[in-house]
């Protein structure tokens, strides 16, 4: 089993930024992509941003440019800056580590965005 936290959240003005973390453990080997999904009110759960192990990268259009992904395989950490934050960031942010290339999927407890006007 992989336990997932979370942290790093609030509410922040729009412009403004702040920056998650996610570390995971447990039974750390063979963790493969991490990467950080949002839910806002009334939406479907969507991809943020997540990287491989090797440093790969991919963006929802949403936020190319202002959300940075990044990651320390040492601590098996993932964060994620977020720059310019707008009010429609608003949602709870949920990271995810995946095992043995999609095999096994770990979710965090969720971490509440609020931007406000």
């Amino acid at each position: 089993q992989v336990q997932v936290v979370e942290s790093g959240g609030g509410l922040v003005q729009a412009g403004g930024s702040l920056r998650l973390s996610c570390a995971a453990s447990g039974s750390v080997f063979s963790i493969n992509a991490m990467g950080w999904h949002r839910q806002g009110p009334g939406n479907q759960r969507e991809l943020v941003a997540s990287i491989t192990s090797g440093g790969s990268t991919k963006y929802a259009d949403s936020v190319k440019g202002r959300f940075t992904i990044s990651r320390d395989n040492a601590k098996n950490t993932v964060y994620l800056q977020m720059n310019s934050l707008k009010p429609e960031d608003t949602a709870v942010y949920y990271c995810r580590v995946e095992k043995d290339y999609g095999i096994k999927v770990y979710w965090g407890q969720g971490t509440q965005v609020t931007v406000s006007s």
